[in-house]
């Protein structure tokens, strides 16, 4: 997956999280906004909601990424979306040490 999820921010906090799942599957679909298949959509609720949208090719990632004023339109109002690539946060359990502790 590295490199085919992008972050996208400037979601609109009122609606139900599935609602803009779909939105954002449309929008990010269509060839005129850059978009290509979609492997996954990802709404992280919160104060500042994400999403977090996985394409099925890198390539397709890149074009997103690279297209400005991405808005999603909902029911008559627009919203700016704010496109970024995603990199995964790494978890300290999950690193491993390669050789032995050096003393400080």
């Amino acid at each position: 997956m590295a490199g085919r999820t992008v972050r996208v921010g400037g979601l609109p906090a009122d609606l139900p999280p599935d609602r803009v799942a779909d939105k954002l599957t449309i929008h990010f679909l269509r060839s005129r906004n850059g978009g290509g298949e979609i492997a996954d959509v990802q709404v992280l609720p919160g104060a500042q909601a994400c999403a977090l949208i996985t394409f099925e090719a890198l390539e397709v990632a890149q074009r997103i990424l690279k297209a400005k004023n991405h808005v999603l339109s909902i029911g008559g109002k627009e919203y700016p979306l704010e496109v970024t690539s995603h990199v995964a946060e790494l978890n300290p359990d999950e690193v491993a040490r390669s050789g032995p502790l050096l003393p400080a």
